[in-house]
């Protein structure tokens, strides 16, 4: 039993090397076909050639996909790969910077007397909206009313005694000089009448600018000196956004951008940059900057969150489906389009993404963009093209499409 199970064994042995042997190929450490394959004559015969063998009807896997294809519809008479291109036109794309920040009152100014006295009224109420030269505050008149009387008095006396001087001088019954001195006396009680009234008018605290009221606001009773507070008031017509512009986009900021501006509040309005710093701040690197808005209603309110999008004018570029971005065999991304018949491949740059697809730079003007097959395709291979559009790219095309944008 023993022997016949040694003969069994190396006749199966005979049987698989015979097999081998027919195969004529010799595969080296287990590596597939074409990468350490070598024919078994290369062992007997040293003379022959040893390198990669490739029978008929084999696949070289080094191919891609996109090579392969075009290996196979290069032959003569063989049928064309079918694609599906579109049409697309360059088109001005807004350059918009978004920014976040808060809407801020343009000014707050504290209404103050220019002279000392009780309050006997306050005229205004927190929330009033107030016009310039309205009254807020109205002080005691103490003796200011008495002052005006008595400096009015005596200019009256100095216009009588000016006048009589002149006639008198008209008629030569009195010196030239002592004119000169009458019309002195005469500016003089001018002067301190006039005084008097500013002194007297001082009692009214108005107010200079127009906007709400505001605390604090004094009560009456309140001693109020120059430089005490009788009321604040906000100015809120027109509003002010404040945010920060990164340094890598304050090259592009300029004064009187249109922007549009929305509050947390649900609030849109449309203003215009009206500041920009000169000097980023030292923490963030950024510069502030200012958007002047419009708000005759007061509906908007300082210190709300709000975002903007500033436009910075527009840069020429193509709008396409994100599904036509591919990879060319060195990794660069772009999109494979149709010319003349053949396949062309252009890298691009992606600018901005949106709902209706990606804006991209690096296309010419007009381009036949492959919207289907593009990956089956090479460059340089000739392919049957179906335009859904209708309207293949030309160069005519090309250029009325250039100087419709840049126009």
């Amino acid at each position: 039993m023993r022997a016949i199970y040694s003969y069994g064994t190396a006749g199966v042995i005979l049987v698989v090397g015979a097999l081998w042997l027919g195969s004529g190929t010799f595969v080296a450490g287990g590596n597939g076909p074409g990468n350490g394959e070598k024919p078994i004559i290369a062992f007997i015969d040293k003379n022959a050639e040893v390198g990669e063998v490739h029978h008929e009807g084999e696949i070289n896997p080094h191919l891609t996909i996109a090579e392969r294809v075009a290996e196979a519809s290069g032959g003569a008479g063989a049928p064309l790969v079918s694609v599906r291109t579109e049409t697309f036109n360059v088109q001005p794309m807004a350059l918009e910077v978004p920014l976040r920040g808060r809407t801020k009152a343009k000014n707050s100014a504290t209404i103050t007397p220019e002279t000392q006295g009780v309050v006997t009224a306050v005229n205004a109420v927190k929330g009033q909206t107030v016009k310039p030269g309205d009254v807020l505050c109205t002080l005691d008149e103490g003796t200011r009313a008495g002052a005006v009387a008595q400096a009015e008095s005596a200019l009256a006396q100095a216009q009588t005694n000016y006048d009589s001087n002149k006639a008198l001088r008209d008629k030569g019954l009195a010196a030239n000089n002592t004119g000169i001195i009458a019309e002195a006396a005469l500016r003089q009680a001018q002067t301190a009448f006039d005084q008097a009234k500013l002194e007297y008018d001082r009692a009214k605290v108005t107010t200079k600018v127009g906007g709400v009221v505001q605390d604090p606001v004094a009560v009456v009773g309140t001693v109020l000196s120059p430089g005490q507070p009788c009321a604040t008031v906000v100015e809120l017509d027109p509003m002010l956004f404040v945010a920060n512009v990164p340094e890598a986009q304050i090259a592009r900021a300029e004064l009187g951008l249109p922007a549009k501006v929305t509050t947390v509040t649900g609030q849109t309005v449309e203003g215009k940059v009206s500041y920009i710093a000169s000097l980023a701040d030292e923490a963030t690197r950024s510069f502030p900057i200012e958007i002047e808005l419009p708000n005759k209603d007061g509906k908007l309110l300082s210190g709300v969150t709000a975002t903007a999008t500033v436009s910075m004018g527009s840069i020429p570029a193509h709008l396409l489906p994100q599904s036509v971005l591919t990879l060319n065999d060195e990794g660069a991304l772009g999109v494979r389009s149709v010319k003349d018949g053949s396949v062309e491949f252009h890298p691009v740059t992606i600018i901005s993404d949106s709902r209706d697809g990606v804006w991209v730079a690096g296309l010419p003007p007009v381009v036949d963009v492959i919207t289907m097959g593009q990956e089956y395709v090479v460059p340089g291979q000739k392919v049957n093209a179906t335009n859904v559009t209708g309207t293949p790219a030309s160069e005519e095309s090309e250029t009325a499409a250039a100087e419709g944008v840049h126009s």
